[in-house]
């Protein structure tokens, strides 16, 4: 999964990044108000940054507090890149939020390998043990728990019903030459095929992930890095097929400036029917309606192609979903806000709410809408399953097989020198 420390040179960079010095870095973990009330202070931090999310989430958190009065949840809620950067420095201080967000793999590893997180094997059964086994996954290191998941789900295309209609497309493609011709079709219909927030790098590095799950199989990119050998030809061949699309000029005008979830941005491009496709998690609905308009009935969903003589099969899906992880030395009441979090009441108002796939199983009934029943389908077919590239790998590996891609995307690097980085950075770090 990942190497076990970050480097100093590393920490600083990242600091530096992220704006903060080390002595700026603010202090974080539950405290007593040191009154006779006894009331402790939990630290909540988390990327819930649009609505519903955002609001549904604040709600619980004071739920929480009308049923444990001498609990204060305080929320500190940031964007997904400005989160990681803060993290990053925060992990560097050697001092993490009471509970905060993680989407476990590498990245969580480097923390618990740094004496950071919380093992919460014990301190959360019997009712760890009950939600979905392929949610929790993830924040397995070394058979012990780090983590506690609120949601799973995995990357696909959500696309335009309409749009696609007036392009003559009568069916999503299955395959990669039936996807680039499709990307065609919309081109010629006087329509922008993808839309791809090209500033966030994120967003880009799932369509070469894909590509090298279709061209290699999901196991070959595990293998690839345990080997810190990524130069093999399906993985140059995964870089290959992402510059054959680039090269139809398939992206909004402006993209490599563009941010995800913001009114110019990716998510609203698609939701404001000015994109037909983009390529993202199962949030993107919910994403789409917040930054534009949305959909609604016009929406759909399927899964990436499958690269014709590839050795991936179209039911090998790239995702994961997100959770929370403790603090070493968390005080009990975060171990309850988890219990809370997890528990059928709130993953059913989650899913109801805000569009959240289930981790508890009673709760999958409460899914109502066509597009992430679709996504649970896919992911109940699933015969393999890789975590996000920049969580499952070393925090370094990940960051470049970003910066890496997007550069292919800009056309600054090119396949084959995307698969020499990304190699020369594994055998770095680990």
């Amino acid at each position: 999964m990942g190497d076990p420390a970050l480097s100093r040179r590393g920490f600083l960079a990242a600091s530096a990044a992220a704006g903060l010095g080390m002595t700026t870095l603010s202090a974080c973990g539950g405290d007593s108000d040191g009154g006779s009330s006894g009331t402790t202070t939990i630290e909540w931090w988390n990327i819930s940054t649009t609505e519903p999310a955002k609001t549904v989430w604040a709600a619980l958190a004071r739920k929480f507090e009308a049923q444990n009065p001498k609990v204060k949840i305080k929320i500190v809620q940031m964007e997904n890149d400005a989160y990681k950067s803060k993290m990053t420095a925060l992990t560097a201080s050697g001092k993490l939020p009471d509970i905060f967000h993680t989407w476990g793999g590498g990245v969580l590893k480097q923390q618990v390998d740094a004496g950071l997180v919380e093992d919460l094997t014990d301190r959360t059964k019997p009712w760890g043990d009950a939600l979905l086994p392929v949610a929790k996954e993830p924040y397995l290191i070394d058979d012990s728990v780090y983590g506690i998941p609120f949601d799973i789900g995995m990357i696909g295309f959500w696309y335009n019903k309409a749009l696609f209609a007036k392009a003559g497309i009568s069916a999503p493609p299955t395959t990669w030459s039936g996807f680039l011709d499709a990307v065609r079709k919309l081109k010629s219909a006087g329509v922008t095929p993808l839309a791809l927030a090209g500033k966030e790098k994120w967003p880009g590095m799932y369509y070469w992930a894909y590509l090298a799950m279709r061209t290699a199989g999901a196991e070959a990119l595990e293998k690839a890095y345990a080997d810190k050998d990524f130069t093999g030809a399906p993985f140059v061949e995964a870089g290959e097929h992402l510059k054959e699309l680039v090269g139809l000029q398939p992206f909004q005008k402006g993209f490599l400036g563009a941010a995800y979830s913001s009114p110019t941005g990716q998510a609203a491009a698609v939701g404001n029917g000015k994109a037909a496709m983009e390529l993202m998690g199962q949030w993107a609905p919910v994403v789409q309606a917040d930054a534009g308009k949305g959909l609604g009935k016009d929406l759909g969903f399927f899964p990436f192609p499958a690269v014709e003589g590839g050795k991936g099969a179209l039911t090998e899906v790239f995702g994961g979903g997100g959770g929370h992880a403790l603090r070493r030395g968390a005080p009990q009441e975060a171990v309850d806000f988890l219990k809370f979090f997890a528990s059928e009441a709130t993953d059913l108002e989650l899913v109801k709410k805000t569009g959240t796939l289930p981790v508890v199983p009673a709760a999958e009934s409460a899914i109502a809408d066509p597009n992430i029943k679709a996504v649970q389908e896919q992911l109940k077919k699933a015969t393999g399953f890789q975590l996000y590239l920049d969580q499952a790998y070393a925090p370094a590996v990940g960051q470049e097989v970003n910066d890496s891609v997007a550069a292919l995307i800009a056309g600054s690097r090119s396949p084959e020198q995307v698969a020499q980085s990304i190699t020369k950075t594994t055998k770095e770090e680990q």
